[in-house]
């Protein structure tokens, strides 16, 4: 039986070790061709608009510089200037209810009364024996200043007068727990209570409220501390009235900071003359703070950010190759990386990227690359610009 060799040109068999160098050279060499292929590929999609192309229809601002206030944003509790919930320090039966839910009161009026038949009784009674010693009182001291009585008899008499004073004195306290009046001034809660009721002491009857003015406690972390001080500006905004905007004044920084957040309690004053803000209801509260600032903005549509950074695209003139394949003079596109600032509703600061009065496309730059013609149309609908937005009524 005779054997297959395969011999090199010295006639030897060539090593196992040879042909796996040689196989994987030509692994390697498909490889970098395939790779080649694949850039090149990329790099003809990424060089710009193929020539000719048409138009991207474009929205576009100029980059203008605005002032803007700096502001420290927390979010606030309304509270009443003076604010109760009032109850009786006895136990009782109403015999009558002196206000209506949700009206305004005077201070002193009477809200809600119980029964105090045997009470006022009592105090009738005791305004008599008053009466009566009142006058052995004046009678024992015409008689002093005869020496018709002792000195020991007089004070007697005065001795038992005071007593039947502060008799009259301390009933008239009981009479007064009977009757529930408004320490001060304000709007009436709901009053679920109603004659023939029986009421026990401590038990909460009515709120009352004063709320023109009304206050706004929000906190603020520790590190704006030095910011802080009476007087300075504060504008609320409350989603039960949109577009609405409410101002007031700092009245109170709290001298110490909470231990277990490390903010600070701030306390602001806001005139409230149609009793429209409520206290319990939250708010965002803006606070100024510093002087006002100029930064170049665009609208946040125009700008795109991405891993490597934020960029945007201006429209400059330059030249390209029309759709006639003749080269026109117009718009394209350049992009450009940006760095943003602060931002204020629809607008952000940009900090550097671009020049003051600068073309920037601001909607329409999602199909856009470097050197794609630019068609520019304003008139429609374009994106909000608007550092103080206000939402649309529904």
């Amino acid at each position: 039986m005779e054997l297959e060799t395969n011999l090199d040109s010295h006639g030897h068999q060539p090593s196992t070790g040879k042909r796996m160098i040689k196989m994987i050279l030509f692994v390697l060499a498909l490889i970098v061709v395939l790779a080649l292929i694949f850039i090149g590929g990329l790099m003809k999609m990424l060089g710009g608009t193929p020539k000719g192309a048409p138009p991207e229809t474009v929205t576009t601002t100029a980059a203008s510089y605005q002032e803007w206030q700096p502001t420290l944003n927390a979010v606030g509790t309304l509270r009443a200037i003076r604010g109760a919930d009032l109850a009786f320090e006895v136990a009782g039966v109403v015999t009558q209810v002196g206000a209506k839910s949700g009206t305004t009161v005077k201070q002193g009026q009477p809200l809600v009364i119980l029964n105090d038949s045997v009470e006022v009784a009592q105090l009738a009674q005791l305004q008599a024996a008053a009466a009566l010693s009142k006058v052995n009182h004046q009678r024992a001291k015409e008689q002093l200043d005869i020496h018709a009585i002792s000195q020991g008899d007089f004070d007697a008499a005065d001795a038992d007068y005071k007593a039947k004073v502060a008799a009259v004195s301390q009933q008239s306290s009981v009479v007064a727990k009977k009757r529930l009046t408004a320490p001060f001034a304000g709007s009436v809660g709901i009053i679920n209570t109603s004659p023939g009721a029986y009421i026990n002491s401590g038990v909460s009857v009515v709120t009352l409220q004063q709320m023109d003015p009304i206050y706004v406690d929000f906190y603020l972390p520790q590190r704006e501390l030095a910011q802080l001080k009476a007087g300075q500006k504060v504008g609320l905004s409350l989603d039960a009235f949109g577009g609405q905007a409410f101002t007031g004044k700092v009245t109170a920084v709290n001298p110490k900071v909470d231990a277990s957040t490390r903010n600070v309690q701030i306390e602001a004053t806001l005139p409230n003359p149609k009793r429209q803000l409520v206290p319990g209801m939250f708010a965002n509260v803006a606070l100024e703070v510093g002087s006002k600032q100029k930064y170049l903005t665009l609208p946040q549509t125009a700008i795109t950010y991405n891993p490597y950074g934020a960029t945007v695209f201006i429209a400059k003139k330059d030249h390209f190759k029309g759709m006639d394949g003749k080269d026109t003079e117009g718009l394209v596109a350049q992009q450009v990386f940006v760095t943003t600032g602060p931002t204020r509703g629809d607008q952000v600061a940009i900090t550097k990227g671009i020049d003051e009065g600068q073309e920037v496309i601001t909607s329409g730059g999602l199909k856009l690359k470097n050197g794609t013609p630019l068609a520019v149309n304003n008139k429609g609908v374009v994106p909000a610009n608007d550092s103080n937005p206000a939402p649309q009524e529904q």
